[in-house]
């Protein structure tokens, strides 16, 4: 018995010399998706408008009997009806209900999971209501009409290194499914720190196993404090394995992840479709809004979602009339534009003339070609600054520098303007906080 099984041992062995082994991750539910190339592609992502108003109005209808609280039918039913019924720019809550309408139309199904996810941590979402009679549930979105897939809104505890395990397991279990899950505050990820790295940033490269998660993250510094501000953002970049210089002979993008600061409702709504759309699956990081969730300045139409349409990872300065006076090019990503921009309306003529503002949409893949392509419409400009509001050890700098120097013409260089770095992602006190964000708007439009 032991020489035989000695013999099976060393037959086995040498037999490994030559296995190969086969892969299986497109077979069965993955059948018919590939593994994704260098090439990255912005799909069309655009829906009929008809279908839109469609899915809007049904997002928000239920039967007469059901009793909806009255506060909801006057600050969330009655005005999403009446802005698609005039056309009015809608806000972020409706287009992600266009965006999950839509797939499930399509028979894409839809799993929603985190805590007060129904709701929305800032009460903008109310994907469920609940009869004020009976305290039953209805999910308006499982009523769109014949044939479509399921949206499953699951209000998870309070441990999010169980819950994300568990959504990446049934991201990885099949395509049709898009799996989402919300974090109450972005902060709050850093307790599934290590299903962030050992699976969601590398599980493809070691198993071959495409995930389509989408991570949800509620940020911002809007004077919350250190524990309910930052989604720590360049975590998730410092995972990311695109390359710094894309001027290098045979440099190409294929991330393992994709990380977007969307400030539009037309982005959020392409970002949730292309992760369906396209042949391949791969995790989306949102830094999601809160302030911009209900700012009037970030609206969108229906025309930015109709047909032709896509998610643009650069959105081009349009404050400025004369890009040939522009002097200075200010890069910025997140609700900081508002207020930038908001600025700008305030500075006198001959400064806002000077004064470009770029908006980075999608921090990685990086959007290289892009970029340079808005660059170059300012032939004059003489210096290039990156804002952000966060403190320079955090947010998207360290990433974002070196790549964008790669594209800047001839010696220029990339000068920053934001917050210090500082061992907490921002100070908890009031006062100083207000200096720092009124330090950060006076310093982009001085001495120009």
């Amino acid at each position: 018995i032991r020489a035989s099984f000695a013999k099976h041992l060393e037959d086995e062995l040498a037999a490994s010399k030559d296995y190969q082994p086969q892969a299986d991750h497109l077979k069965g539910k993955w059948s018919g998706l590939e593994m994704a190339t260098c090439a990255i592609t912005q799909p069309e992502t655009g829906v009929a408008k008809e279908t839109l108003r469609e899915v809007g109005e049904r997002s928000v209808s239920v039967d007469r009997a059901f009793k909806v609280h009255p506060r909801l039918i006057k600050h969330h039913i009655q005005p999403r009806l009446k802005r698609l019924a005039e056309g009015a720019p809608i806000d972020w809550a409706t287009a992600e209900s266009l965006a999950f309408g839509s797939l499930l139309k399509e028979g894409y199904s839809i799993r929603l999971c985190g805590q007060d996810v129904g709701r929305g941590t800032f009460s903008q979402r109310h994907a469920m209501f609940v009869c004020q009679d009976t305290e039953n549930v209805y999910v308006p979105l499982n009523n769109i009409g014949e044939g479509q897939g399921k949206i499953e809104v699951a209000n998870s505890n309070l441990s999010e290194l169980a819950v994300l395990g568990f959504e990446y397991g049934v991201s990885i279990q099949s395509p049709s499914v898009l799996p989402i899950w919300e974090a109450q505050f972005g902060d709050f990820n850093n307790t599934a720190q290590v299903i962030i790295d050992t699976y969601i940033s590398s599980g493809e490269s070691k198993w071959l196993r495409q995930s389509g998660l989408v991570m949800l993250l509620p940020h911002g510094y809007d004077g919350a404090g250190p524990e309910h501000s930052s989604s720590r953002i360049e975590r998730f970049l410092q995972l990311c394995n695109t390359p710094m210089d894309m001027s290098n002979e045979g440099a190409t993008q294929n991330p393992n992840m994709h990380v977007a600061v969307p400030t539009t409702p037309a982005q959020i709504f392409h970002l949730l479709r292309r992760q369906m759309t396209r042949n391949y699956r791969k995790p989306l990081v949102v830094a999601g809004p809160k302030t911009l969730l209900r700012l009037s300045a970030a609206t969108s139409t229906l025309d930015d979602m109709a047909p032709g349409t896509t998610f643009q990872p650069v959105l081009p300065d349009v404050l400025t009339k004369s890009p040939e006076k522009v002097k200075r090019i200010v890069l910025v990503a997140g609700k900081l534009y508002y207020d930038l921009a908001k600025a700008h309306d305030q500075q006198p003529a001959e400064i806002k003339d000077k004064v470009a503002i770029v908006r980075l949409e999608e921090i990685c893949p990086f959007p290289h070609e892009q970029l340079a392509r808005e660059l170059g419409r300012f032939s004059n400009a003489q210096e290039y600054v990156w804002c952000q509001e966060e403190t320079m050890n955090a947010g998207v700098f360290t990433f974002v520098q070196p790549r964008i120097q790669s594209i800047l013409p001839g010696k220029h260089q990339l000068s920053y303007i934001g917050r210090a770095p500082l061992a907490a992602p921002v100070t908890g006190i009031s006062n100083v906080f207000k200096a720092e964000q009124a330090h950060i708007l006076a310093a982009i439009f001085a001495d120009i």
